[in-house]
């Protein structure tokens, strides 16, 4: 190719080294150097994932990374779960991470934790010193030490506690109105058929078919989570948004209904200064004996998207 512009002075030099460069990129050999470019940036950028349980969500997560890892600048540092036969079939045999204490190996950029609180509560303060941090259970954090713990943790290593929106709808929005000053109250309803909960203690109770509808529990979150630490991760995420309230300030009802065979629903009412207030309700389609409601993995997937560091705090994604 020929530039007509003259290369005689600067300013028409750049120039023409401009259109050489657009040529380039239109022509068949610049498509292929653009595209091995790109790859190149994303393999550069690509942050290595560690996933902390195999249930249904870690399952998920594997699979997208899997499928998709490479398109959205993520891999695979290791998957880990208590039951590793569960892994072997499905999980390559070099990602299988058999002792969880051994993670700093891997040297994952994000660790993602999906299994149960009590992972959080002795590993959460490790995981920070070396990665940042998605807790699926955030539930755990209705411990106020531990909070105060993994809080102090992100800080000091100047990494992110990932805190994912799941099913609350409209998180963001409770943390704007809290940090303006102008959040008065905030309760959140989750109803759900008799199989879809895991509870322990006082909660756990025997049901039949056809029972109907049935408050399981009224009070404050803090009090809710211990007693349904896999069910309620919603609602801790809503705690959570709402700083100045808190565990204990954030009202959770439980409900069991035999009539939500499709879907769980959560309804949240908030309330605010001079007679502010929304409430929402979500309905998320489930299947009969289903924790996790199926628009919440596509939610913890995008949430996952977010990790990249946000300083050492408490973020919420």
């Amino acid at each position: 190719m020929h530039c007509w512009f003259g290369a005689e002075e600067n300013g028409r030099q750049q120039t023409c080294r401009l259109v050489r460069t657009f040529w380039l990129l239109c022509s068949e050999r610049g498509a292929s150097v653009l595209h091995l470019w790109v790859r190149n940036v994303m393999a550069e950028r690509q942050m290595a994932v560690g996933i902390v349980g195999y249930g249904h969500l870690g399952q998920y997560l594997v699979e997208q990374i899997l499928a998709e890892g490479e398109k959205v600048g993520l891999h695979l540092a290791f998957v880990w779960n208590r039951n590793l036969e569960r892994l072997r079939s499905s999980v390559p045999e070099e990602l299988i991470l058999e002792q969880l204490s051994n993670f700093p190996d891997r040297s994952a950029d994000v660790i993602v934790e999906v299994c149960h609180p009590h992972i959080v509560k002795e590993f959460g303060e490790m995981f920070l010193a070396h990665a940042q941090f998605l807790v699926g259970s955030p539930s755990a954090l209705s411990d106020p030490q531990l909070n105060r713990q993994l809080r102090q943790a992100a800080e000091h290593h100047r990494r992110t506690l990932y805190i994912p929106s799941g099913a609350l709808w409209g998180g963001q929005d409770i943390q704007r109105l809290d940090h303006s000053g102008f959040l008065k109250g905030l309760s959140v309803r989750m109803s759900k058929h008799p199989s879809c909960f895991r509870l322990v203690g006082d909660l756990h109770r025997d049901w039949t078919e056809g029972e109907g509808r049935r408050v399981l529990f009224k009070g404050t979150v803090a009090d809710l989570c211990p007693l349904a630490p896999n069910n309620v991760n919603t609602m801790a995420a809503a705690a959570i948004a709402a700083e100045s309230l808190g565990f204990d300030g954030v009202t959770g009802e439980l409900v069991s209904d035999t009539g939500l065979s499709d879907y769980h629903m959560v309804e949240l009412e908030v309330t605010g200064v001079n007679g502010f207030s929304v409430t929402t309700v979500r309905r998320n389609p489930a299947q009969l004996g289903a924790v996790t409601g199926s628009a919440t993995y596509k939610s913890f997937w995008s949430s996952l998207l977010v990790c990249r560091g946000h300083g050492g705090r408490v973020y919420l994604c």
